[in-house]
Parts: C-alpha cells; sequence; structure tokens
C-alpha cells in the first residue's frame, strides 16, 4: 500500500491535504443524512451512500486513493443521473481524483499505518 503514496507531507502542505479532505468529504455526507431522512427514499440513495462510504474513509484518511477514485466514480454517475445540479457533484468528482493523486498527507490513518517508519539500531 505504500507504493500508492508518494510522500506524506507534513507542515502548510500537509494542512491543505486536510483541508481538501474536509470540504472534499462533507457535502457527500450531507447529501447522504437529508436523503436517508427523506420520506420516500429517493432512487439514488444507494449511489449517494456509495459516495458518503468513500467521503468517510477520505474524512480519516484511510484508503485515501481508493476511497477518491471511489467519490469519483459515485459523483460521476450521480452527475449523469440528477440532471438538475450537475455541477456540484463535478467538482466533487475532481476533489476525489485530485485526493487519490496527491495523496492522504500527514496528519491521516494512511499516514499511520503506512507512512515511513524511523528505525533505531541499538548502539553495541
Amino acid at each position: 500500500m505504500q507504493r500508492l503514496f508518494s510522500t506524506f507531507p507534513e507542515g502548510w502542505p500537509g494542512t491543505g491535504l486536510l483541508f481538501l479532505r474536509a470540504v472534499a468529504a462533507i457535502p457527500p455526507l450531507q447529501h447522504a443524512i437529508t436523503g436517508l431522512l427523506a420520506q420516500p427514499l429517493p432512487a439514488l440513495i444507494n449511489l449517494q451512500l456509495l459516495a458518503a462510504g468513500a467521503a468517510t474513509l477520505l474524512l480519516v484518511g484511510l484508503w485515501t486513493p481508493v476511497a477518491g477514485v471511489l467519490l469519483a466514480v459515485a459523483e460521476l454517475c450521480l452527475t449523469f443521473s440528477h440532471p438538475i445540479d450537475p455541477w456540484r457533484h463535478i467538482l466533487l468528482g475532481a476533489l476525489g481524483v485530485a485526493l487519490a493523486m496527491l495523496g492522504p498527507g500527514a496528519w491521516s490513518v494512511d499516514a499511520r499505518l503506512f507512512g515511513r517508519k524511523r528505525i533505531q539500531i541499538p548502539q553495541r
């Protein structure tokens, strides 16, 4: 899994990736919660739940490349099946692809699981 990530940047770039993950994840989660609370359930609830699952993974930074691609595919499907406001779905899909290419950053579960480790060699 480590080969999917080039680096896990810290500092300002890592903070930017954290904000990018949050901006990409919150709207699909809100949309899925709204869809679940609606009566009757919308016809696209399965796609919304797929997007929300991928958004949850992106929010915590777990399996970021896979979650970004899943979010992009779900949003692409929602774009073609929801012709009223396609630009929102296009934007979220583009953010998913960007996160899949950039990686999660230092403040993520991926960095803790798959990041570089420092090995201390004991002195004799």
